[in-house]
């Protein structure tokens, strides 16, 4: 199976997500340190040219690939994914179950104000506290959704491409995300 966690930019929210899908961060909902979130591989460290890219982050316990992209506004990128994964596995004998997950619904303004400050205006001093104060806000909403994920993932037999929307309330259960 291969999991692709996908928002807006790629570098925070999708970044803490494959950390925790990875066992990279503590396996609970308490709330993160700075150390811990500034040393999340990719987190705030991508840039304009990355946007589109899937980043591999690492294979879970169970041998599954973990995926990140950023895909701006254009949530056709998702779309697309699963055409070419449908193409390739009806053209190629591709097997492997996608599961694509958005983390934008986990997103507090605090990460969405560092997120503009530091990678697009480049003004880290300012950015980066509001990065690790909006991480520190929704860090057990993205660990909620990565626990998610991988209960979809492993419980959807019936279909090769899954597509996790998310759409929850701020502060809500994720296990009532809308497939």
């Amino acid at each position: 199976m291969i999991y692709i966690y996908n928002d807006y930019g790629g570098t925070h929210t999708t970044s803490l997500a494959a950390a925790y899908h990875l066992k990279q961060l503590p396996q609970s909902e308490r709330k993160l340190t700075t150390e811990e979130i500034l040393n999340v591989k990719n987190f705030n460290q991508l840039t304009k040219k990355d946007f589109g890219k899937i980043i591999f982050h690492g294979t879970d316990d169970e041998g599954n690939s973990v995926y990140t992209i950023g895909r701006k506004r254009n949530k056709y990128v998702v779309s697309a994914l699963k055409e070419l994964t449908l193409l390739l596995q009806e053209k190629h004998q591709f097997d492997e179950k996608i599961v694509l997950s958005n983390t934008s619904p986990t997103v507090p303004i605090a990460l969405s104000i560092g997120g503009f400050f530091s990678r697009g205006l480049k003004i880290d001093f300012i950015g980066v506290p509001f990065l690790i104060k909006g991480a520190k806000q929704c860090c057990d909403n993205v660990y909620r959704l990565v626990e998610n994920t991988k209960h979809v993932g492993r419980t959807s037999f019936n279909e090769n491409v899954i597509i996790l929307e998310n759409k929850m309330y701020k502060g809500s259960d994720p296990h009532s995300a809308k497939v």
